[in-house]
């Protein structure tokens, strides 16, 4: 299991590399238009800009999560005994997996809506954009789950293995 999350980590990290890259294309058509003459304008270079963005953002968040610097903020300050560090760090991670069900459970709905729907400029069905959230959803409690785990051995006297 930890080698397909492994690989699966890893996949969203490529990920976000190419939707950046595929980012820099269109914002870069867009500004040389606006400047010269050499590129017609094209209205959907903002369309898919945006659909890039809005993956690089929840995608970003996905890693972040299982490298614990998204959500995991020090709000109370550092016990030195291992149960009270245990139980801090499991109150957080219970608090991200409870956000992270909603986006799945409603991120379901906005999905089925938008595979109902077009975009007006590009015509690309807008479940390419609203399957993010369900995504998004599943990813961060499958993450924080392994987060628990990782924090559950290591509570145990074994060791952590795994991003974060």
């Amino acid at each position: 299991m930890r080698r397909l999350l492994d690989g699966y980590y890893r996949l969203l990290k490529l990920l976000i590399t190419v939707l950046m890259g595929a980012l820099i294309i269109p914002v870069s058509m867009q500004i040389v238009s606006r400047y010269t003459g050499f590129i017609p304008r094209y209205i959907w270079t903002e369309e898919i800009a945006r659909f890039c963005f809005v993956w690089i953002i929840l995608i970003g968040a996905m890693i972040a999560v299982r490298d614990g610097t998204h959500f995991d903020v020090d709000v109370l300050p550092h016990s030195p005994s291992r149960t009270i560090e245990f139980a801090s760090k499991l109150f957080v991670n219970i608090a991200i997996l409870i956000m992270a069900l909603s986006f799945l459970w409603w991120g379901w709905d906005f999905g089925v809506l938008g595979a109902r729907q077009k975009s007006e400029i590009s015509g690309l069905p807008m479940l390419a954009i609203y399957a993010a959230w369900p995504l998004a959803g599943a990813t961060w409690a499958i993450f924080t789950l392994e987060r628990i785990w990782n924090d559950v051995a290591e509570l145990k006297g074994g060791t952590a293995h795994g991003a974060g």
